[in-house]
């Protein structure tokens, strides 16, 4: 998962990174281009798409972020939503340990819609994630599932909780399958809340039907899988318990583009046929904000732009610094 745990440190040290640390084909930085035009070097810019020659840190990414945020307000981000929210967060303030990471986070999602967040390395993402699911501090805030009279305060539940009574999944960053166990068995495990073991494996046969892929492979143990097959089954098995949200954390990293393109056509199918509500982390931001239909960047634990994912896709600021170009 992206270290937004260790914004802090990072940013003082100055290790921050650069875009080939994060860009879907892993260029590595400046130093393994390597050869490079004068040309080429000159044309290239930007920052999360992997395919640059010209790379700047984190930091000065951060600092030029800041420059351009906006402010928004209440009325921009319930205009956004399609219908009455279904995920809200409100004022969140969250962190790790006494670490507050996250500062007055204001956000919404409707039902059936999908939501990006991009950003530098440090920004919050993840820590959005995991405060929506459970997996760190939350100082002040409040966290909401449902519409109307019908949403649920969340905030305090526990990750379990949140899967069993609040419908809430979280598909983890590459490598969460278990290696030594089948594929069968790796989406038993996402049924362990299941009042019976039996019921688990109905699901299970569900998702069969639905994936032959992953049905032809049923018997063979986990680790011996493609990078994709492996991303598929990671969305199989946090299906098993039929979530209403989905909380994707970086879901085209380490995979090869045939497979980015599956995943994506996954997660829309997922989205637009069967309505699971969609949040995402996502360092390949155009491929994101191409899928999603919200979009918000995030700095140092603050929302600084927030629209439809094509506002932000024309946006040339976001271009400049997140698209590569």
């Amino acid at each position: 998962m992206a270290d937004d745990n260790k914004s802090a440190s990072s940013s003082a040290s100055g290790t921050g990174g650069t875009s080939g640390t994060s860009g879907t084909g892993g260029t590595g930085g400046a130093s393994s281009t390597g050869g490079g035009s004068e040309n080429d070097k000159e044309r290239s810019t930007g920052y999360h798409m992997g395919s640059v020659d010209t790379v700047i840190s984190v930091e000065e990414v951060s600092k030029q972020v800041e420059a351009i945020a906006q402010d928004i307000t209440q009325e921009q981000i319930d205009g956004l939503v399609a219908g009455e929210p279904y995920l809200t967060i409100s004022g969140l303030h969250a962190g790790y340990g006494q670490m507050e990471i996250l500062h007055d986070i204001n956000l919404k999602v409707g039902r059936k819609q999908s939501l990006c967040l991009i950003g530098p390395n440090g920004a919050g993402k993840s820590t959005i994630l995991h405060s929506i699911f459970g997996f760190n501090n939350i100082f002040s805030g409040k966290i909401t599932v449902g519409t109307g009279a019908n949403a649920v305060d969340i905030t305090k539940m526990s990750p379990n909780e949140k899967l069993s009574k609040a419908g809430i999944a979280y598909i983890l960053q590459d490598k969460s399958v278990f290696p030594g166990m089948t594929v069968e068995e790796n989406l038993w495990m996402g049924g362990f809340l299941k009042n019976k073991p039996a019921e688990a494996k109905e699901a299970a046969e569900k998702i069969f039907d639905k994936y032959p892929r992953l049905a032809a492979r049923r018997k063979h143990l986990a680790k011996v899988l493609s990078g994709g097959e492996r991303r598929l089954l990671e969305i199989s098995r946090a299906l098993v318990m039929n979530p209403e949200i989905l909380l994707v954390d970086e879901p085209s990293i380490g995979l090869e583009p045939r497979f980015i393109d599956m995943v994506f056509e996954i997660l829309e199918d997922l989205q637009n046929k069967e309505g699971k509500t969609i949040v995402m982390v996502e360092q390949n931001a155009k491929k994101g904000l191409e899928f999603a239909d919200l979009g918000y960047v995030l700095v140092s634990g603050e929302v600084a732009i927030a629209g439809t994912g094509q506002e932000l896709l024309d946006n040339p600021n976001v271009g400049r610094l997140f698209l590569g170009g």
